[in-house]
């Protein structure tokens, strides 16, 4: 049976005789966040990013684990992509960004980080598995996990084998990931875990010459998504050359109308994690 004593959930589970969690006693991890889409390209690595420094910059320790172990983006993203784990007498201790976010993605551990991980399924579960049991985490107020699209394995193994607080979906305004992120709410809730919201991300663009904001997508269906599924809108995210600079190199020089628009939705996600 699980050690409930370290567990983020312990006092609120009702199924500790079937909890397959296990704890590490060198972790005391407050809040466990998982962003998801369900369906690929959306963004959701980057929106996990910008959650993670924006939560470190209010003050909290943060960590950041990349689950998508196939296909890894996060330490682009933050800035570690030369980087390397490193493993000792305790477990493997996760790379440290120069903000102070800690880090752990299959990369890390990769000699290149252009070598493919050509694993079956439960070979990749287990590695998931040990991304919470074996990696050092101390103690932290928030640790986000950039889960894989789809609503297999890892996502199951995710949900499975560590304390989740709460669900955040990430989705894109077009008819086709809305319907796949659908999918992602009823297996979140099958699961019996809160979802703490929706950002739609790549809404609309903004003119640079005259401020004008343009809808791009035709089918932005938010507020019909939103009401069949029972899920509250966190945000909305534009496209700009400030986010796509993440995903190039890591550097986080947003302007200020986006970064209000971020803090907006991550004081929404601290107040629901209360």
């Amino acid at each position: 049976m699980a050690n409930c004593d370290s567990c983020p959930t312990k006092g609120e589970c009702n199924n500790k005789e079937q909890c397959n969690i296990k704890n590490n006693p060198y972790n005391k991890v407050k809040n466990i966040i998982g962003i998801m889409s369900g369906k690929g390209g959306v963004g959701k690595s980057t929106i996990s990013a910008l959650i993670a420094h924006e939560l470190k910059s209010k003050g909290y320790s943060v960590g950041l684990m990349d689950t998508d172990i196939t296909g890894p983006s996060i330490p682009r993203l933050m800035g570690v992509k030369d980087a390397k784990a490193v493993m000792d007498n305790q477990g493997i201790q996760p790379v440290v960004t120069a903000d102070g976010i800690k880090v752990m993605s299959m990369n890390l551990l990769l000699e290149n980080e252009d070598d493919p991980v050509i694993w079956r399924g439960p070979v990749v579960a287990g590695a998931v598995t040990q991304f919470w049991t074996d990696v050092i985490w101390g103690e932290l107020d928030y640790l986000i996990i950039d889960m894989p699209p789809g609503t297999g394995d890892v996502a199951l193994t995710v949900m499975q084998s560590i304390p989740i607080t709460g669900i955040v979906m990430v989705s894109t305004p077009q008819d086709m990931v809305s319907m796949i992120v659908g999918k992602a709410v009823k297996m979140t809730r099958k699961m019996n875990i809160n979802i703490l919201g929706l950002i739609e991300n790549m809404s609309y663009i903004i003119c640079p010459d005259c401020g004008k904001t343009i809808r791009i997508f035709e089918s932005d269906n938010i507020e019909e998504f939103l009401r069949n599924n029972d899920v509250d809108l966190l945000g909305e995210m534009p496209m700009c050359k400030e986010i796509v600079n993440i995903s190039e190199n890591g550097e986080f020089n947003i302007n200020t109308d986006i970064k209000e628009m971020i803090d907006e939705f991550i004081n929404k996600i601290v107040k629901k994690t209360k």
